[in-house]
């Protein structure tokens, strides 16, 4: 089987919650937040993939991301990755869509992007390093980051522009999985939070 990229979004925090677009900000998780890092942690060590024991592990610095992998047990493996961290939203940080809406009412994060922020292009370059490291050995990773530069990640997997990323929502402590599929990129599992019984 070839190699694949797992990627696990942060567990929920107060901002997720109320929809404010959190980069850069060091926002720790909510009491749900932890039980679902937990609970994703426990089916990451069962089968089929008992605990990933040959993957290569990084994570967002972030507490949010940090603490989620920690708490679904492979912080003791995993290596923190600037990289990973979550978009700069620039002057748009910690505002709700409503709220910029307020500002910019035809405002869309993945067509305008962010002022004073992370650039589009930034972003999808950054992305494709993630991947570039990923293909760069016969080991599947794990990834613990945050919900848009995720969506990134898969979009530019599948070879998709950065703006594709808004069709493929991501939920807070999912599980998704990118890997090939007649030898080609393609998504194995996307948003799966069936570990949280939803």
């Amino acid at each position: 089987m070839a190699p694949r990229i797992f990627l696990a979004r942060h567990g929920q925090t107060e901002w997720s919650l109320l929809g404010k677009h959190t980069g850069r900000t060091d926002i720790p998780l909510l009491d749900e937040g932890r039980r679902g890092a937990k609970l994703l942690g426990e089916r990451l060590h069962r089968a089929p993939w008992s605990g990933l024991p040959d993957a290569e592990i990084r994570t967002s610095p972030l507490v949010r991301a940090y603490e989620t992998c920690e708490l679904a047990g492979f912080a003791d493996r995993a290596q923190p990755w600037d990289a990973l961290m979550e978009w700069d939203y620039g002057a748009y940080e910690g505002m709700t869509q409503a709220e910029i809406h307020a500002i910019d009412p035809d405002w869309l994060i993945w067509r305008d992007g962010v002022p004073e922020g992370e650039t589009m292009a930034q972003l999808s370059a950054r992305a494709d390093g993630i991947i570039e490291w990923a293909c760069s050995a016969d080991r599947d990773v794990l990834l613990f980051a945050h919900g848009h530069i995720l969506r990134v990640l898969g979009a530019r997997w599948i070879g998709e522009d950065v703006s594709f990323a808004a069709r493929i929502k991501l939920d807070p402590t999912s599980l998704s999985a990118l890997g090939r599929a007649y030898g080609a990129p393609a998504i194995d599992r996307w948003n799966d939070t069936g570990h949280l019984g939803t």
